[in-house]
């Protein structure tokens, strides 16, 4: 019998996205023949849940299968996508955005603007974040230009429209029922297999209406322990990893059979405080909480990265969010101490406890896809121990904060959150922020000044001084009521395999920038 000539690799890398491989296993995979390693293999810790795009819109967009009518600059200024050129009424109300006439979807069918307009439509069901946009119509005018009409003006919506939930499918994708039941983009490549949660494979589109990609197939696998990714990058079995813990980034630079390449991204690790039980609902145990954290001893020792100790919520990164005139976050025991004490929490032998004698102890959800979430976790979990105040770890899946935000359930959640999903951090903010709060943002709090602030900046009608002072505003507030308390800032590292070139970091994520790579000479 006559196995197939990718029979190790395909067994292999199952065994590897089950656990740990030792260093053996890796120099086995390592001595593959090249002919079976050809096409380009992406590893990371996301799942793909399904289909849709509002939960699986990035795994595509990323592997440039499909395409959003805006693209983004790394600075987050809007650029063609689908849509080659757009323009805005004078009363702002109207935007048209012009296709471009090539485009073609991997079936082979004109990408028209009822197309388009069917995607938009289906992405404005909330809670996605077209939802937020006071869109009153979307409308196809011919087969090319998609008219966007608002009820308002708002500057914000060439950003919306870049984010991975608006990704634009052909008809053919779509089931009767109007769920999606098959991947047919626009991008340079198309997908030839797929197996979620975990599996993802692509190929170039011939009959894609820009240059053609050097890279001929590329395929995603999830891997849900950061030793195995790391692992699989030092043995040859993966060209790109992601989500890499700090222990094996360390390693991987010493034994250099790797690059690692790093970005510093507008992501911040955030513990997520619902404001509405009544212990903290009290400001004082919220900043108590945050005075009792170590930030530069947890960036130190945990991120190998001391410069990523968060002193506000927006990293110097996001230079028109940033406020280095702001109070800096900082650790003072005696000051938490205090502050728990004017909010009636006193100390006792087994902690702290109110007037009528409860204990404060709260619950804390995070997960292991950013590896060194629950690294972090367990150091807060200590810190806070010091400080009197009980807190039970629990590690599950993504999904649980959110959810626990939806029934109401959550405590704490420690997470990372990227302020630019939308290139403009205006409609992440809305959405964390605004009257209601959001998944990953606000629980159980709110603040009509932040609101108003986020409604006019999402407008786009404010001179640049105004728009200034408005973020100010809104990064005041949140500095000192902390609906949510960062911790860290965040740099996304990638171990690259050597036999690539032209590999850059979106610090956007959105996109893997597969056509801009291409094979080692």
């Amino acid at each position: 019998m006559t196995l197939p000539p990718d029979f190790t690799r395909r067994r292999a890398l199952q065994l590897l996205a089950a656990g740990p491989v030792t260093a053996a296993a890796s120099t086995t995979l390592l001595a593959q023949p090249a002919a079976a390693r050809a096409p380009l293999q992406i590893v990371g810790p996301w799942e793909i849940p399904g289909l849709s795009p509002a939960s699986s819109g990035h795994v595509f967009t990323r592997m440039q299968v499909t395409e959003t009518l805006m693209n983004a600059s790394d600075d987050g200024m809007p650029l063609p996508g689908l849509a080659e050129r757009w323009r805005v009424s004078d009363d702002g109300l109207a935007w048209h955005f012009t296709l471009r006439a090539a485009a073609r979807f991997h079936d082979g069918t004109a990408v028209t603007a009822a197309a388009v307009v069917r995607c938009l439509q289906a992405a404005r069901v909330a809670p996605a974040l077209l939802s937020q946009a006071p869109i009153r119509a979307v409308e196809a005018e011919g087969a090319g230009v998609v008219a966007v009409r608002l009820t308002q003006p708002y500057g914000a919506l060439p950003a919306l429209l870049a984010h991975s939930s608006t990704m634009v499918l052909a008809p053919a994708s779509y089931a009767a029922d109007g769920g999606v039941r098959s991947i047919v983009g626009s991008g340079p490549y198309r997908v030839v297999s797929m197996a979620p949660p975990q599996h993802v494979e692509a190929a170039v589109f011939e009959g894609y209406d820009g240059p053609r990609p050097a890279i001929e197939r590329v395929r995603y696998l999830a891997a849900g322990r950061s030793e195995t990714r790391a692992l699989m990058a030092e043995g040859g079995q993966a060209d790109l990893a992601y989500g890499l813990d700090p222990a094996s980034l360390v390693r991987l630079r010493k034994r250099g059979r790797v690059h690692v390449d790093t970005v510093t991204l507008p992501r911040t690790v955030i513990l997520k405080v619902n404001a509405g039980l009544p212990a903290l609902n009290d400001v004082r145990v919220r900043q108590a909480l945050s005075l009792a954290i170590d930030r530069p001893g947890i960036a130190k020792a945990l991120l190998r990265d001391p410069e990523l100790a968060a002193t506000q919520l927006f990293p110097p990164t996001m230079k028109a969010w940033h406020h280095s005139a702001l109070p800096p976050l900082k650790q003072d025991p005696e000051a938490a101490a205090r502050l728990l004490a004017e909010a009636g929490w006193q100390r006792s032998p087994e902690g702290l406890r109110d007037a009528s004698g409860q204990p404060l102890r709260l619950s804390l959800r995070t997960f292991p896809d950013r590896p060194e979430l629950p690294l972090i976790a367990s150091a807060l979990q200590e810190q806070w121990r010091q400080a009197g105040i009980a807190v039970q770890v629990g590690i599950g899946n993504s999904g649980d904060i959110p959810l626990g935000h939806r029934d109401g359930s959550l405590q704490l959640g420690l997470a990372a959150r990227n302020y630019a999903t939308v290139p403009d951090p205006t409609g992440t903010l809305m959405q964390d922020f605004g009257t209601s709060g959001g998944d990953w943002g606000a629980m159980g709090w709110r603040s009509d000044a932040v609101a108003r602030a986020l409604a006019e900046l999402s407008r786009g009608t404010s001179s640049a001084e105004r728009a200034a002072v408005l973020r100010t505003q809104v990064t005041a507030v949140l500095q000192a009521e902390l609906p949510v308390i960062p911790i860290t800032w965040y740099r996304q590292q990638v171990a690259v395999g050597r036999r690539l070139e032209g590999v850059s970091l979106d610090p956007l994520e959105r996109s893997y920038r597969l056509t801009a790579m291409r094979w080692a000479a």
